[in-house]
């Protein structure tokens, strides 16, 4: 068994409110909309986007290791941009992880943007190793994403404002 983390920075031109909003807030319409490629839905199925929320993330085919993970929301803090939340079902939780979480941080930049920080927690089965280039190809998802939403408001710069 594994214990570990992996953390990834990305800084942006667009301000830390925005990305809040697009991402957190109104992430479960604007992901499947804007990605639809990785994202076929976003449901609510407990709660209504605060703490102790349950969201069920469907994905579309091309994600080969897994169909959809549910996650409840853990910490909702606005006024630090800090978002948390934790694996519940689907995944890899069972497969390959004993549990998983997310935090998700957008700091704002005093000349402006911000620099958005994730931090991936992770237990792992018994007899279930770190990969390093699965690591990789994790941020590297993550990067791709986060530069398709961030393109898109900034193409539309009164969107999320």
């Amino acid at each position: 068994m594994v214990v570990g983390s992996i953390r990834h920075e990305i800084e942006s031109a667009v301000e830390a409110k925005r990305l809040w909003n697009a991402f957190v807030k109104d992430g479960h319409n604007l992901l499947p909309k804007q990605i639809p490629e990785l994202f076929s839905s976003i449901t609510l199925l407990q709660g209504e986007g605060g703490v102790g929320t349950i969201k069920k993330i469907n994905f579309t085919p091309v994600n080969k290791d897994f169909s959809y993970v549910k996650e409840r929301v853990e910490e909702l803090d606005e006024e630090n941009f800090v978002y948390r939340s934790t694996h519940v079902e689907g995944g890899t939780l069972g497969k390959k992880l004993a549990s998983a979480s997310y935090e998700f941080k957008y700091t704002p930049k005093a000349e402006g943007g911000c620099l958005c920080s994730s931090v991936f927690h992770y237990d792992s089965l018994p007899g279930v190793m770190q990969n390093e280039s699965k690591v990789q190809e994790i941020k590297c998802a993550g990067t791709a994403l986060f530069k398709k939403i961030e393109s898109y408001l900034l193409a539309n710069p009164t969107m999320y404002c």
